[in-house]
């Protein structure tokens, strides 16, 4: 009669050990893999429905959409009626929102408008004071859900004074991509800016997003 060898109760403790070390090494990079896929899917969704709607915009009123024909809080009301089941009344509070690399953001920059859509997504218009500039800033997850950070889940869109949509960081927005999406610029209350250029450009740029 053969006899069968069972494990003893240390070895399976050491397999477990084993299983929960590798399980413990790798279901963090899973989870971030994941996430951010789905901060990929959203952010060219927005892009998508944003540019959408700003063409469409532009076609109907028959003239340049830029900061001069729609001054500080005169856009964000028309360009709201090209969005179905939209809720405008939003509070955003101090802290909410964080940097590229999750420093203090100025919530300014959040304030001549805001629009709900129904999924969730929340659009933000900056449009300041005889300023000549118009920016339309999208969480693509919403306010509710992280990690509520430039470049991440936030991205700004710049209009020009010819009446382009260009992503900020693009040549012709206020600042450039190098350093207003840098890993390294830890103290600028605008870094961030410029990463929805380099998220249009570079095909693995949310595989490199920072921990």
């Amino acid at each position: 009669m053969r006899t069968v060898q069972a494990f003893t109760l240390a070895e399976v403790l050491i397999t477990l050990g084993i299983i929960g070390v590798v399980a413990a090494m790798t279901l963090p990079t899973l989870i971030n893999d994941k996430r951010n896929k789905e901060l990929e899917a959203g952010f060219k969704k927005a892009y998508s429905i944003i540019q959408t709607a700003f063409n469409k915009m532009s076609y109907d009123e028959g003239q340049i959409i830029n900061n001069e024909n729609y001054p500080s809080l005169t856009f964000a009301p028309k360009f709201k009626t090209y969005f179905k089941d939209t809720y405008s009344d939003i509070t955003i509070n101090s802290g909410d929102y964080k940097s590229y690399t999750n420093g203090f953001m100025n919530l300014s920059w959040f304030d001549d408008g805001r629009i709900m859509l129904s999924d969730g997504m929340l659009i933000m218009i900056e449009s300041p004071y005889k300023s000549g500039k118009l920016y339309i800033t999208v969480d693509v997850n919403g306010l509710k859900k992280r990690p509520n950070r430039w470049g991440y889940d936030l991205f700004t869109f710049q209009v020009t004074n010819d009446g382009k949509l260009l992503p900020g960081g693009a040549v012709g927005t206020d600042m450039d991509s190098e350093e207003f999406c840098s890993k390294s610029n830890k103290t600028s209350i605008y870094n961030g800016f410029g990463c929805a250029y380099r998220a249009i450009a570079e095909n693995d740029y949310f595989k490199k997003l920072p921990k």
